[in-house]
């Protein structure tokens, strides 16, 4: 019987790093500001700085129990990590389990020479279950850590010399970001949401100032139609600033790395993220493209990684780039099965008539509404919404589209964000079929391959229903011959 792992403590600097959060402390503040106040303090600067003295002193206390209380343990078989004051916690975490390590240092951590370590958990639950956090362990012990775990879950990160001694592979520079591609950043909508999200905290605090500090500025004069196209295109340039400047904060000094069995992601200006995932454990990859950057021939790419939380940050090894770069790095993680082939056309019928279903249900109100009361203006709506359906209707089809090759296969679909999976054979662990009434009267089907990695399921969206028999048979084991039966 193997003995238990002897446990460690993070570093009491993090104490001060939870104390500043009030990480701990969070859950109380909202109890104790309605004890406060039902005892009787008054108004004024004396209570305000009661308060805060002793939200802080909470805090404090509360981040040093959890200190306290929290040890750590990385041993030859399993991670454990116990926590807890009243209730205690241990969670243990085979290393056959373990998918990949991240290695985070937010600001203030680095301010405090620490770093944040998520061992990466292949959980039977969703969301936080799925990861081990050990927060607030020095810069050295979280790099001592990272190959202890995977070289203990059997990854080869080091190799042993003749004289017994371990040396760290060579690697291999995969991809390695370009600051030209953040030019791209403002025709993703991912990343326009940061400019907007801080507008509106913008508004938000304005809304919250006291009379006497908020600016008396006149209200604009909507009249003027200059100012308003000078106002709409400053707000524009403002937006794709923005914009870029958020995906340098996420993206800067981005690199991947191939070391020994694994791929190695690091990114970030204010909050450096070392992510790294097994390769063995890649069934294979996304590449999205968002309407904005096809323009520009742009796209991303992600693994898709069995048991991997969070796999849609995690995961990702190429956040933005030239589309030509994305395809090179996709076809290095899974064989490209070749061109892919159109669906039929009664596909094609099937995504006009919904892209246009919207705009003649309008135009159909906008004649009822015409013929009553003179006034045509809906039907000019109507009408308008259903040209726009036709090449909406177009976009959808073309997108479409699925190929299998010896030891792989590939589906594509969307529009607003056209998304290509390519994933090995080995990955799929069932089918799922659906065909509705209009589905089965127009002979298509929608094949959905089931597998352990990403989203958990990668569609083809209208096949013809005779092809869905040999589409799955080829892209997947023997066992999917229960098709053609």
């Amino acid at each position: 019987m193997n003995p238990e792992p002897a446990g460690h403590r993070t570093s009491p600097r993090i104490v001060l790093v939870h104390t500043i959060t009030f990480r701990q402390a969070r859950q109380f503040v909202p109890a104790v500001i309605p004890i406060a106040a039902a005892t009787g303090f008054g108004g004024g600067a004396r209570t305000i700085v009661a308060l805060v003295v002793g939200v802080t002193l909470l805090s404090l206390l509360t981040a040093a129990l959890s200190w306290w209380r929290f040890s750590y343990a990385d041993g030859p078989t399993a991670v454990v990590v116990t926590r807890g004051l009243l209730s205690r916690s241990v969670r243990t975490v085979p290393n056959d389990r373990i998918r990949g390590v991240e290695i985070e240092a937010p600001p203030l951590h680095r301010l405090f020479g620490l770093v944040r370590v998520r061992v990466d958990a292949a959980a039977g639950a969703a969301g936080k279950d799925e990861e081990v956090v050990i927060d607030g362990v020095p810069r050295a012990e979280g790099e001592r850590l990272r190959p202890a775990v995977l070289s203990h879950r059997g990854s080869p990160s080091a190799v042993s010399t003749a004289d017994g001694a371990t040396t760290e592979p060579d690697e291999e520079v995969v991809s390695r970001f370009d600051p030209r591609w953040l030019l791209y950043a403002p025709l993703v909508g991912s990343y326009l949401a940061v400019p907007l999200a801080a507008v509106g905290a913008l508004f938000r605090l304005a809304d919250e100032l006291p009379e006497s500090l908020r600016p008396d500025l006149d209200g604009p004069d909507l009249s003027d139609g200059r100012l308003l196209a000078v106002a709409f295109l400053v707000g524009l340039l403002l937006l794709a600033v923005g914009a870029v400047l958020g995906a340098a904060v996420v993206n800067w000094g981005f690199r991947l790395v191939r070391r020994g069995g694994s791929l190695i992601a690091t990114r970030g200006l204010l909050t450096r993220r070392h992510t790294e995932l097994e390769i063995d454990r890649i069934r294979g990859c996304t590449v999205s493209e968002g309407l904005g950057m096809r323009w520009v021939r742009a796209a991303r790419v992600s693994a898709l990684v069995t048991g991997l939380g969070d796999a849609a940050r995690r995961g990702q090894l190429l956040p933005l780039g030239p589309r030509a770069e994305a395809w090179s790095l996709a076809r290095r993680l899974a064989e490209d099965p070749g061109p892919l082939a159109r669906h039929p056309s009664a596909a094609r019928r099937r995504r006009m008539v919904r892209a246009v279903a919207a705009g003649l249900v309008v135009s159909a109100a906008g004649v009822v509404l015409g013929a009553l009361t003179g006034s045509w203006w809906l039907l000019v709506v109507g009408a308008v919404l259903t040209l726009l359906g036709v090449p909406l209707g177009l976009g959808r089809y073309a997108a479409l589209g699925h190929a299998t090759g010896p030891g792989s296969f590939t589906v594509r679909s969307g529009w607003l964000v056209r998304e290509q999976a390519i994933l090995q054979r080995r990955a799929v662990v069932g089918w799922r079929v659906r065909q509705s009434f209009f589905q089965r009267r127009q002979g298509l089907a929608t094949v959905t391959a089931c597998v352990g990695a990403g989203s958990g399921g990668y569609t083809a969206l209208d096949m013809a229903a005779g092809d869905v028999a040999g589409f799955a048979l080829a892209a997947s084991e023997r066992w999917a011959g229960s098709f053609t039966r």
